[in-house]
């Protein structure tokens, strides 16, 4: 297990991570970090704790905000996934459709071609 020191309000903590992660515990130390001096320059020296809970309670609003978004987003991709879906499914039928049109057509020109390539006395007169 890996250890990193971080420093949170000027003081330092050391933390033990898994191997590899040091950098990020670093940067959450870091960010974190920039959230508690960004109170105490609104606020004052108002205790070291309580200005701890305050920093992580603005962490749990924007961690809470985020996760509204991604719920949003999912619903959102949802919705699409489904319009491609239904999209996907009228292309196929339409081609299904056009598919069989041009096959009857191509029957029809094969026996029209069937009765002009006949000997004269093969020939059906043609309807009038």
């Amino acid at each position: 297990m890996a250890q990193v020191t971080v420093t949170i309000d000027g003081k330092a903590y050391r933390m033990a991570c898994e191997e590899g992660q040091e950098g990020h515990l670093t940067e959450l130390a870091t960010q974190f970090d920039q959230y508690v001096n960004h109170l105490k320059g609104q606020f004052g020296e108002i205790g070291d704790l309580r200005i701890t809970v305050m920093a992580g309670i603005m962490v749990m609003d924007e961690l809470a905000d985020v996760k509204r978004r991604l719920t949003g987003m999912e619903a959102e991709l949802s919705t699409l996934r489904q319009g491609r879906d239904t999209a996907l499914d009228n292309a196929l039928a339409r081609e299904e459709r056009l598919t069989g049109a041009i096959a009857e057509l191509t029957e029809r020109l094969n026996g029209i071609s069937r009765k002009l390539t006949a000997p004269a006395s093969q020939r059906v007169p043609a309807e009038t």
